[in-house]
């Protein structure tokens, strides 16, 4: 939903440089890119790169050229994370004056065997002089929200995750808060990103409620996924997009996105592709799709 503080639509892209574009980044952030572009909107390009110990440093230069390739342009300059470590501090201090997280000494071993968090460090006094996380307090509240394309989700953000991580005990600020504050203060009116981020809305709009920030319109695209059904990820070492011939996997990715491009659009340039591809956009064909192979065409 649209709000005062975001006036017209602006979407984003934000991958993080732990490696090349694969295919499955890349068709995420081509749906991005069409779904802001068919609406007139702008479309932001942010690299995600807080996590100091995972990023690659060829990395974020490899995923703008291959952006820039494959016709995909952002407006206004890129946005980068580990240029605004004030904002996320000064949100952190805010939670804390209002004793709405706490510091956590659990370790990831010795939570092994309980996904959802027990609140073993809410009553404990925990020594802040000594490396420890910080855990949001969450509330039995339920919250829903209707995706664009896989419907709606309706989840107790207490029940499914209990009190999620906030601040690392490493001090790296986690993924769910850094999100929601960028998302903020860049006015992202609109997220389109894979179904693998799905199970993620739920924490972000239990954030975005607690610090008064409005809530986006969440499309999660489906995953591209291989022959064994395996998602294409960094951590799979999925294969980088080739940067060779951009006409023959744009118009791939078109079909994945099920725009039944047409075969006359094989032999078009990349610049042709992407504006036959803006007007003619459409994310019904996705409705409800959680995975697409990337073997059938």
């Amino acid at each position: 939903m649209l709000s005062e503080h975001s006036q017209r639509y602006i979407g984003r892209f934000a991958p993080s440089p732990t490696g090349p574009l694969h295919l499955g980044s890349l068709y995420a952030a081509l749906a991005s890119y069409l779904h802001a572009k068919a609406q007139q909107g702008k479309w932001l390009l942010r690299i995600d790169d807080l996590d100091t110990f995972r990023n690659v440093p060829s990395a974020a230069p490899r995923i703008i050229e291959a952006l820039q390739i494959y016709g995909l342009h952002w407006d206004d300059s890129i946005f980068y994370q580990s240029q605004h470590l004030a904002s996320y501090h000064t949100v952190i201090n805010q939670l804390l004056a209002q004793n709405l997280v706490y510091p956590c000494r659990c370790s990831r071993k010795s939570l092994a065997n309980t996904p959802i968090y027990p609140g073993y460090c809410l009553h404990r006094q925990v020594e802040t002089n000594t490396a420890h996380a910080l855990r949001i307090k969450t509330t039995n509240i339920t919250l829903g929200f209707d995706d664009e394309i896989q419907g709606q989700l309706i989840q107790s953000v207490a029940e499914q995750y209990g009190d999620f991580i906030v601040k690392r005990k490493d001090n790296i600020i986690a993924y769910q808060l850094a999100v929601v504050i960028d998302d903020y203060r860049q006015n992202i009116s609109h997220i389109v990103r894979g179904f693998d981020l799905l199970d993620s809305t739920p924490k972000q709009l239990f954030l975005q409620q607690l610090l008064g920030y409005p809530t986006p319109t969440y499309c999660h695209v489906p995953l591209i996924v291989d022959q064994q059904g395996n998602k294409l990820s960094k951590q799979a070492f999925a294969q980088a997009v080739s940067l060779k011939n951009p006409e023959k996997t744009l118009y791939l990715l078109l079909t994945l996105l099920k725009q039944n491009p047409p075969v006359i659009l094989k032999s078009a340039s990349v610049p042709t592709m992407i504006q036959w591809a803006i007007e003619n956009w459409q994310s019904q064909p996705l409705k409800k799709i959680r995975a697409i192979n990337e073997g059938i065409h």
